[in-house]
């Protein structure tokens, strides 16, 4: 139905991702070496151009009427405020080495809550580039990403540009294939234990973030394929970054309380456990909520490689929000419960998305955090099964 607005997505927030605006099948990541080949899917353009029109008009009309900026407005930058405090704060009186270890392992919990609020508020909008009008500024905040272990390089890549063209679609978008634990298509290789997955995927999901800062991000450096891309290289400078901002998290992170604190090895581990383990079940259940639930769809290319439904149609078909009037969901995961919002208007900061909600467009909605979780559960149920019948190209 509609094109993308390739302006506030990929092109944008990928500095080295490149897409046409019509088709985004000509999307590639250079090097200054090389480029890299790329897997072309295309998108049509579609028949529903009045109702893109329509819905894009609406949304500049809000903050036109309002008079006021799409990007972070006080209270975003309240939250971020907030977020970043329920890191750093614990982390510091934690190091003042005068409490308790009950205590500090409280204060850990509160470290992992404010990672993946980090990531929802702070990382996210700054990384697609919703957060400032001006680069630097969602560059220096996007270092958050980094020093709480991620590499934000691997993730402009993986989410921004692959997740966002490519939702859904096995075989391309990364998010579908996030561990060998996980079936999250039944078109993906089914191992005996996916019959199961419903009921560990609670602990999978608790070592997102730990799997994620000592694994994740050097598999995908690795990798010779990436989504679509093909022999694909990275610049040096990237590399780099990430080497050095991993060193730095290990360093703070842990070698700083080893050396510092007065407590066994044995309870900084148990810490720095409980930490992960909070933030990774948060992030992965906000994450997946959004696209592996009952509702979106998955699809596949035609043999020519092409999808059936224009960019902005796939995106709305591939996409659901939830618990749009949990007013404390709402503020802490930044937004990202309006996720098809987010998917159509990325460079519109979260803060906004209520706001602009389309009332009157179909879209997948689940009322209510509990049951989407529900769904979530069944939809692993079901694809844990070997027979569940593939998605047929272009369905």
């Amino acid at each position: 139905m509609v094109e993308h607005d390739q302006s506030g997505t990929q092109a944008q927030f990928a500095p080295n991702a490149r897409m046409t605006r019509s088709t985004m099948s000509e999307t590639r990541i250079d090097s200054p070496h090389k480029t890299a080949d790329v897997r072309t899917v295309t998108f049509p353009r579609g028949d529903a151009q009045s109702f893109i029109t329509e819905m894009k008009r609406r949304v500049h009309a809000y903050f036109e009427t309002a008079g006021i900026s799409q990007k972070a407005n006080t209270r975003m930058v309240l939250k971020t405020i907030i977020m970043a405090s329920m890191v750093a704060v614990p982390y510091l009186l934690i190091m003042t080495n005068r409490l308790s270890p009950w205590v500090m392992l409280g204060l850990c919990v509160v470290m992992g809550i404010g990672v993946a609020g980090c990531g929802f508020v702070i990382a996210h909008d700054a990384l697609h580039g919703a957060y400032s009008s001006n680069n630097k500024i969602n560059a220096a905040l996007g270092l958050v990403f980094d020093i709480n272990g991620g590499s934000s390089y691997m993730w402009k890549i993986t989410h921004n540009v692959i997740h966002h063209t490519y939702t859904n679609i096995q075989g391309i978008d990364e998010d579908l294939e996030v561990s060998p634990l996980l079936r999250l298509s039944p078109t993906s290789t089914h191992r005996p234990m996916h019959r199961y997955q419903h009921l560990y995927v609670l602990a999978a999901y608790s070592m997102t973030t730990l799997f994620w800062v000592f694994v994740k991000d050097y598999q995908y450096l690795l990798r010779r394929d990436l989504g679509p891309y093909r022999k694909i290289t990275h610049p040096k400078g990237e590399i780099a970054k990430l080497f050095v901002m991993k060193a730095i998290y290990y360093f703070y992170i842990i070698a700083m309380p080893l050396l510092f604190l007065d407590v066994a090895w044995w309870q900084v581990l148990i810490g720095f456990v409980a930490m992960h383990i909070t933030s990774g079940l948060i992030l992965s259940l906000v994450f997946q909520l959004a696209h592996v639930i009952e509702g979106p769809v998955q699809f596949a290319a035609d043999e020519q490689e092409t999808m059936k439904d224009a960019w902005f149609v796939h995106e709305m078909k591939t996409t659901a929000n939830f618990a749009r009037t949990n007013k404390l969901l709402c503020w802490y995961a930044g937004g990202l419960n309006f996720q098809v919002e987010h998917h159509l208007f990325p460079r519109v900061c979260s803060i906004h998305y209520p706001a602009i909600s389309q009332n009157g467009v179909p879209y997948h909605h689940h009322p209510t955090l509990w049951g989407a979780i529900r769904s979530h559960w069944r939809m692993l149920k079901i694809f844990g099964d070997p027979h569940a019948a593939p998605f047929a190209a272009n369905t």
